[in-house]
């Protein structure tokens, strides 16, 4: 993996995410609340990284993969014991031609034959083989193995053709974040110049030409660690948050990961190759940092993780791309603690190497529909301060002895115009009725104005947890009538479709 230095905008100068909660966040709708049935989304997979001197032998793992649900692993290389543990267990698998081989693949074509012959066709099909990560990262390799990798791509094409599996097994190659030259805002996604000609356009040629997709490894705690002053950790944990809007696109994004995403798929559309898909390839979240290291913590990591499984599994897409179902590769399988670098590098595992978890996130839709990230105690992490987190009333569901009403606190009127103006706005409330000479415009106050237009958003969106807090100035309250006063105020309720 490598840590992506965050495109800092003068935007976030002055625009601090943690302190302008002054609407309700799209992505948080759907998150809460959502029925986990027949869903069309995205699927999860798992990086198992062998770099620990006290790993569990492959077989075990194995049984710990099919235990969890878990139907897709990626690899580091192309291990004798490891591919065999997973014939027949019915998990597709992504291996790796490391960078220490680009060179060799790329040199001579009989390399590549034998390379393909000895570590997979040796095993498919009964190791389900779906994919070669051809390098990792190579752009960022110390010994400069960008030179070789479109070459050695194509000779390994070629040797698949030549064994008949081209048309079962994919070829990419995984692309770090540090490879845009522009992320912020995601419309102005751009790939540095310098790799244009020489390895992306060709690269999409290919992917193109064989129907593969770009592999991408995206971490957004590395841009969280680097510029926590400026970017909300609710933001980066899929948590309710305000949304950063992109002018350059017209879109709002929740979280960070999707605006990562996005800024990858706007570079690959300016350069005419918005049609090829793309796999996230690496992302997660450490549960343990040096002190420095802020945010690492286990509550963040498993908020992270068990957020953005919710959030693939759920399917939509990002904002740019609506209809791109993702697959989502976690990093990692186990805490590995041979690896070099800070305390967060050896702890991106969701399992100690005794298989127990570090905490518990889901993998599967059927893991969906008992989760509910425990957001009770407030998230520290690494070296920083404890963040309190944002706190959202539970709303009742309308049934039984009363109904629940989304009401508007005396919060001031900076803070009440901007609900409002989201609620009739982007939130789409009708607030027809409290125009000037309506049915609900009197009593003409900004406080009965802002009830009336969180109530009818709160009652669109079918009461969801999260809906009634207009960056803490709503409530929601169960009561047998309107929490109003009048008789009128009882009435504008009711003409708004409670």
């Amino acid at each position: 993996m490598t840590r992506f230095p965050f495109n800092k905008p003068s935007f976030y100068k002055s625009y601090n995410l943690r302190r302008r909660l002054d609407q309700i966040p799209r992505g948080c709708r759907s998150l809460r609340d959502f029925q986990y049935q027949q869903i069309d989304g995205g699927s999860i997979g798992i990086n198992y990284g062998r770099i620990g001197g006290d790993l569990p032998s492959a077989s075990k793992v194995v049984k710990l993969l099919k235990s969890q649900g878990i139907g897709r692993v990626k690899v580091y290389d192309t291990d004798p014991s490891v591919l065999r543990s997973l014939s027949g267990s019915g998990i597709k698998v992504t291996v790796n031609l490391p960078n220490e081989l680009l060179y060799a693949a790329a040199s001579k074509q009989s390399f590549a034959n034998k390379w393909v012959q000895r570590n997979i066709k040796a095993y498919y099909p009964r190791t389900q083989i779906e994919a070669i990560a051809v390098g990792n990262e190579v752009f960022v390799d110390p010994k400069n193995t960008t030179g070789f990798l479109i070459t050695a791509i194509k000779n390994i094409h070629q040797a698949l053709v030549k064994y008949k599996l081209d048309s079962d097994i994919k070829l990419s190659s995984p692309v770090a974040l540090s490879a845009l030259q522009n992320s912020y805002p995601s419309s102005a996604g751009s790939f540095r110049p310098e790799l244009i000609e020489s390895v992306f356009k060709p690269m999409f040629e290919f992917l193109r030409e064989t129907g593969s997709y770009l592999m991408v490894n995206a971490y957004p705690f590395f841009a969280y660690e680097a510029n926590s002053d400026v970017i909300s950790l609710d933001y980066s944990l899929f948590r309710e948050n305000p949304g950063v809007p992109d002018a350059g696109n017209g879109l709002r994004y929740f979280n960070l990961f999707d605006a990562q995403i996005d800024a990858v798929f706007a570079a690959m559309s300016a350069l005419k190759y918005d049609d090829i898909p793309l796999v996230v390839s690496e992302t997660g979240w450490p549960s343990k940092g040096d002190e420095n290291e802020i945010g690492a913590s286990v509550v963040n990591a498993a908020a992270y993780n068990g957020n953005l499984v919710k959030r693939i599994l759920t399917g939509g897409g990002t904002p740019l791309r609506p209809k791109a179902n993702l697959t989502v590769f976690l990093f990692a399988l186990f805490n590995e603690n041979k690896k070099t670098g800070p305390a967060s590098e050896r702890n991106y595992g969701l399992f100690y190497p005794n298989m127990e978890k570090v905490y518990e996130i889901p993998f599967t839709v059927d893991d969906l529909k008992n989760y509910r990230e425990d957001n009770s105690s407030p998230v520290s992490g690494g070296g920083d301060a404890a963040q309190a987190r944002f706190s959202t009333p539970v709303a009742g569901d309308g049934n039984g002895s009363g109904f629940s009403w989304c009401v508007a606190r005396d919060v001031g009127k900076d803070k009440l115009q901007s609900g409002l103006d989201f609620a009739c706005g982007e939130g789409g409330a009708d607030c027809r009725s409290i125009q000037p000479g309506s049915t609900c415009y009197d009593p003409n106050t900004l406080q009965a104005h802002a009830s009336f237009a969180f109530n009818s958003y709160y009652q669109k969106m079918r009461r969801a947890s999260g809906a009634c807090y207009f960056g803490g100035a709503a409530y929601s309250l169960e009561s047998v009538s309107s929490p109003l006063d009048t008789e009128e105020d009882l009435q504008c309720k009711k003409n708004d479709g409670v």
